[in-house]
């Protein structure tokens, strides 16, 4: 039997990256935001602790598993994890716009930029790697407006051009780009002296 010592590798890898993050996971507990307590607050209304709900019911059912820092108290709802998640699975196209990550499992590298991309959204990605060539190589083929390497998908600063690509908009705002986005650039001239014309 032909065992691919790559493979392995790399699902031990996954396996152990899955494992840290359900343990962080665990930790992530919502709470008054006043007290500053917990690192999760509030959601904006009991309809968006609802639908996140019925997003994660829905993964379940088809099949991801789920690790939970615990259950949703009103409008406070900890850190969910969902492992396992395919394109059967609501979640996996329509954004949660809660405390929810879902884990999506590539084969290589390929098909982790063939997912990245099967999304009509676009804002802000990231790839993490040991290899920054590689990195940036990867960066380079997915469809956002933002990609960080070795850095969170929330990274702003005053003079980055923010805004995404596909139904996450267009333009962008912030730096020179957005000064550009919100000018119309116009042409005047003004003749001083007589033309000149050959003919």
């Amino acid at each position: 039997m032909h065992v691919d010592r790559a493979d392995h590798r790399r699902r031990r890898h996954c396996h152990e990256f899955v494992k840290r993050l359900a343990a962080k996971t665990a930790t992530l507990k919502a709470g008054d935001p006043g007290e500053g307590k917990t690192p999760l607050g509030a959601m904006v209304d009991i309809g968006s602790v609802e639908r996140v709900q019925a997003l994660i019911a829905d993964a379940v059912s088809k099949g991801a598993r789920l690790s939970s820092a615990g259950d949703a108290d009103g409008v406070l709802i900890p850190a969910q994890m969902l492992d396992g998640v395919t394109s059967a699975m609501k979640i996996y196209s329509e954004e949660s716009f809660g405390p929810v990550v879902s884990v999506i499992r590539a084969r290589d590298e390929e098909d982790a930029i063939r997912l990245a991309n099967d999304s009509e959204y676009g804002l802000s990605a990231s790839v993490f790697t040991r290899d920054a060539a590689r990195g940036l190589r990867v960066a380079r083929r997915i469809r956002s407006g933002i990609c960080h390497v070795n850095g969170p998908t929330v990274h702003d600063e005053a003079q980055m051009p923010f805004g995404g690509t596909g139904a996450s908009g267009y333009g962008r705002f912030g730096g020179n780009a957005g000064i550009a986005e919100f000018t119309e650039l116009r042409w005047i001239t003004v003749e001083t002296k007589p033309g000149y014309f050959p003919i």
